[in-house]
């Protein structure tokens, strides 16, 4: 194995594997650390972890074991892979998870960019966009677990790390490879422990990659991973994303609130397709989880006779002010994780009604199905829309899925995502 990979969230990992694919990597995906050794012969393995917004010690851990298992398969390059919008908590986990796996590794320095340009996520003087305007006014200031009030990133992980953040800006960039290596040793001598990276462009990550050739630790969203299989030879193949043909029914599982899946909902339900919605607001505070049960037996009874006829939606995906309401209801967090439970449980109940065809919105989501359906691995296969690529859960009967973070993806991704595996894995 060339690359081992670290992801915070299930999405962000297929987000990150995906790019490796488009590079001409071969790549496994698992969920949580495997119990076992690597058993298929791959280029690049990324651990999916669901330590986003746990405890910081307890995402430390995870990721350690992680990085523990990653060294005894013989990876060459840790990658540790967070969400393109850096989204976090004031005190983490970003910074700690990257402070304890360089102390891990002995690492003096690395760089953490989330640029992703072609998903509108780029990085100028250090600040964060997302599409034409600074993150904390893309919606992303409202985000119920990880709001994000600040576009600095330097500021922004300062706050949660020891070591002294510094910035490789666009004027260094545009100067190309040999110009950012000397930059990232200046910076290490300086005392410098991490460095923010300017990216507009794919072609900034790409210039990038080699510059980070033998680094032991590189810390990104997934942009990065574009420029990065190039340090071992490997360029774009379509054998990389090969899979097995798709059979089956299609469901579509979505609980993302962010304002792309809401989108997306919107657009599916405008072409007069099967959806059922759950609605937290209309549940009393007493016995929550016994009106989620019945909720569920209710979604299930109602697509059990359409599944047949096509793909069905069946979503607890909502605006912001009605999630605020639910949330002052219950709790954020109670809210939270009541909703992946419903949308967990939703998923076993496809399972054995015959879905094989999976269209899973939202990294909270896909962790709580995926850890419901207990999936250990996935093989990428290719690219829906940019960061999102179906996969294959082999020797398992789901089948076919695509775990797509909330903020990605066009408006009829729903529909487009189920058309573009009809037609690359018939």
């Amino acid at each position: 194995m060339k690359l081992g990979c670290i992801a915070d969230d299930f999405t962000g990992a297929t987000d990150l594997a995906n790019n490796l694919v488009r590079s001409g990597m071969r790549v496994m995906q698992t969920f949580g650390v495997p119990q076992t050794p690597l058993s298929k012969d791959v280029d690049a393995v990324v651990v999916a972890l669901k330590s986003r917004t746990i405890p910081a010690k307890e995402a430390i851990a995870q990721s350690l074991d992680a990085l523990q298992w990653l060294q005894a398969q013989g990876a060459e390059q840790i990658y540790f892979k967070y969400c393109s919008t850096f989204d976090s908590t004031p005190e983490g986990n970003i910074g700690p998870v990257t402070e304890a796996l360089m102390e891990a590794l002995d690492c003096t320095f690395t760089i953490a960019t989330p640029a992703f340009p072609d998903n509108g996520r780029t990085v100028f003087k250090g600040y964060l966009f997302a599409g034409a305007v600074l993150l904390n006014e893309s919606g992303m200031q409202n985000h119920p677990l990880t709001p994000m009030t600040d576009a600095n990133l330097v500021r922004v992980m300062q706050a949660q790390t020891k070591r002294k953040v510094g910035l490789i800006d666009h004027t260094v960039m545009a100067k190309g490879t040999a110009a950012i290596a000397e930059k990232m040793k200046q910076l290490e001598a300086e005392g410098v422990g991490v460095a923010i990276v300017d990216a507009t462009s794919n072609e900034d990550l790409k210039t990038l990659g080699p510059a980070l050739k033998n680094r032991p630790l590189v810390t990104a969203g997934s942009g990065v991973a574009i420029g990065l299989p190039a340090n071992w030879n490997l360029h774009a193949s379509a054998s990389a994303a090969t899979l097995p043909k798709a059979t089956g029914f299609q469901a579509i599982v979505s609980g993302s609130c962010s304002m792309a899946t809401q989108g997306q909902v919107a657009h599916y339900k405008s072409l007069g397709l099967p959806s059922w919605q759950f609605s937290p607001l209309s549940w009393s505070t007493h016995d929550v989880p016994a009106q989620i049960n019945s909720n569920v037996a209710q979604a299930l009874a109602w697509a059990q006779p359409l599944l047949s006829k096509g793909p069905v939606l069946i979503y607890a995906t909502t605006d912001a002010d009605t999630l605020q309401q639910v949330q002052a209801k219950f709790g954020r967090e109670q809210a939270g994780e009541w909703m992946e439970s419903a949308l967990a449980q939703v998923s076993l109940g496809l399972l054995e009604l015959g879905v094989k065809q999976w269209v899973i919105a939202g990294g909270e989501t896909s962790g709580a199905c995926v850890q419901a359906l207990n999936i250990s691995q996935m093989q990428i296969g290719p690219q829906i829309d940019p960061g999102v690529p179906w996969c294959f859960a082999p020797e398992h009967a789901a089948g076919h899925l695509t775990l797509k973070s909330g903020n990605f993806g066009t408006p009829d991704f729903f529909t487009k995502a189920l058309k573009n595996l009809a037609e690359t894995c018939s």
